[in-house]
């Protein structure tokens, strides 16, 4: 199993950012897929969730409306579009796979990747 992030790097306030997580090793299209960051000196915090079939999504309130999630199942890869950026939208982002039987708030994580830098700086 492999999730490998890209896409991450040093932007400006209210400058764009696109993540991108290619997934191997496993049938991406079985699994919820969510974006998590952990800024320095913080806890991990949960930043978007789809669902296997894309139908579902989830945002923290910290990023709604400024950050879209999305997948393409035929590329086994997992999106992240960051409008907007903020510094505290700083962190290293991590893609991971993971169940969710019961709905996104039933999401729990099978696989990490190895995370990509976000800085917003001026």
């Amino acid at each position: 199993v492999q999730l490998v992030e890209s896409g991450g790097g040093m932007v400006q306030p209210g400058e764009s950012l696109r993540l991108s997580c290619a997934a191997s090793g496993f049938t991406f299209s079985s699994y919820a897929m969510s974006w998590l960051r952990q800024a320095p000196g913080k806890g991990p915090e949960w930043v978007s969730a789809i669902s296997a079939g894309g139908g579902s999504t989830y945002y923290a309130d910290s990023v709604k409306g400024r950050f879209t999630i999305s997948r393409d199942n035929a590329k086994n890869t997992l999106y992240l579009q960051m409008n907007s950026l903020k510094p505290e939208d700083t962190a290293v982002y991590y893609c991971n796979a993971g169940s969710a039987a019961y709905g996104l708030g039933s999401y729990r994580p099978s696989y990490w990747g190895q995370g990509t830098q976000v800085t917003v700086s001026s």
